[in-house]
């Protein structure tokens, strides 16, 4: 099944994200994919989309990553609910008041 989902690339520190179609067997690190649709930047939070291509991919039977559905829903490319990607295993926990 093709998966379209975010590869890191850039410096230590200094992350940034590839758009890419690649086979869900392909683990995130292997850097095969079969065509970069777009970029991430954390830095500048900039989002750039090759939409027509993405689209193209999607009506072929491609699956977005929840991230990456995130991203489209936020861009307008595809209509629907966000999906809540935070761990389900370790919910997020109130910190504890020190004591005086």
């Amino acid at each position: 099944m093709l998966a379209i989902r975010l590869q890191r690339i850039g410096r230590k520190n200094e992350a940034a994200f590839r758009v890419v179609l690649t086979d869900s067997k392909n683990s995130a690190k292997s850097g095969r994919f079969k065509e970069v649709l777009g970029n991430y930047t954390i830095k500048g939070d900039k989002v750039e989309l090759k939409t027509d291509r993405i689209k193209h991919w999607i009506a072929m039977g491609a699956k977005p990553s929840d991230t990456m559905h995130n991203f489209l829903i936020k861009a307008g490319v595809v209509e629907g609910k966000k999906r809540n990607v935070l761990s389900k295993k370790s919910p997020t926990q109130k910190r504890k008041e020190l004591k005086k």
